[in-house]
């Protein structure tokens, strides 16, 4: 079965953290995917740009309207996800709780449902 894993920081926290640890984070992440890779958990993944960079749509008095920037107040933004195959939410979670970023906010692990 596929789980989405959606990973959640706090931008400014990650921001703050001096540029090697940046480094070395993103160094791990990549081993960590390509572990995924070997094992054949993994499906696809990506990180997404700052919470700032957002356009939200809401669909209001009948016409999308688009809104700039994080939509709500939170610390932690959706930094980016990873969809693995998984045998069972067990398993996903153990997988989830590996990834590298996940120290600095967290994971959400969700059943994909094929549509179609």
């Amino acid at each position: 079965m596929k789980y989405m894993c959606l990973i959640y920081l706090d931008e400014d926290k990650h921001a703050a953290l001096p540029a090697e640890e940046r480094k070395r984070l993103e160094t791990e992440a990549c081993a960590y995917d390509e572990s995924l890779r070997k094992s054949g958990h993994y499906c696809t993944s990506d990180a997404l740009a700052s919470a700032r960079m957002a356009t939200t749509l809401r669909y209001v008095n009948g016409r999308f309207s688009p809104t700039d920037g994080p939509y709500v107040e939170t610390k932690e933004q959706l930094a980016g996800f990873v969809m693995i195959d998984a045998r069972d939410l067990d398993e996903a979670l153990r997988i989830a709780e590996k990834f590298p970023g996940a120290r600095f906010g967290g994971v959400e692990v969700r059943p994909v449902i094929h549509i179609g």
